[in-house]
């Protein structure tokens, strides 16, 4: 009885480090409350011209309650972003189709907003390909 109820403290230590090392920010370096907008992501500059819309591919974003999010709010705090959208997908509450449209102003930085979400944790994001 005694080594049963040693195990599941056991275990429950476990999950409970293992939630503490997931949110421990992957650099630490930069302040966890800092503005990602404002540190200095290395990424070659595209800065667009004119208003309007693109599309970005982001591979890593496979959830709609908590990726999508991120994304949605790690594009919108760039002051050259109007909206993110999630692009059209088979199934609601499902991502199927890892992209979003990006509703810009004049002055966004295309290759800012992906190294940012390089950063953040979703690789090989880029601007989609149309078909």
């Amino acid at each position: 009885m005694m080594r049963g109820f040693a195990y599941v403290m056991a275990a429950l230590i476990a999950v409970v480090i293992m939630v503490v090392v997931a949110g421990t920010p992957k650099d630490s370096t930069q302040p966890a409350n800092a503005n990602p907008t404002e540190s200095s992501v290395s990424f070659a500059s595209q800065v667009l011209e004119d208003e309007g819309s693109l599309t970005l591919s982001v591979p890593e974003m496979h959830c709609a309650v908590m990726c999508y999010p991120k994304v949605q709010k790690l594009l919108e705090a760039n002051e050259s972003v109007e909206k993110v959208e999630l692009a059209a997908q088979k199934e609601e509450g499902m991502i199927d189709n890892h992209a979003v449209i990006v509703h810009y102003k004049p002055g966004f930085d295309v290759g800012h907003a992906i190294g940012l979400l390089e950063k953040e944790g979703f690789a090989k994001s880029s601007i989609a390909e149309t078909p």
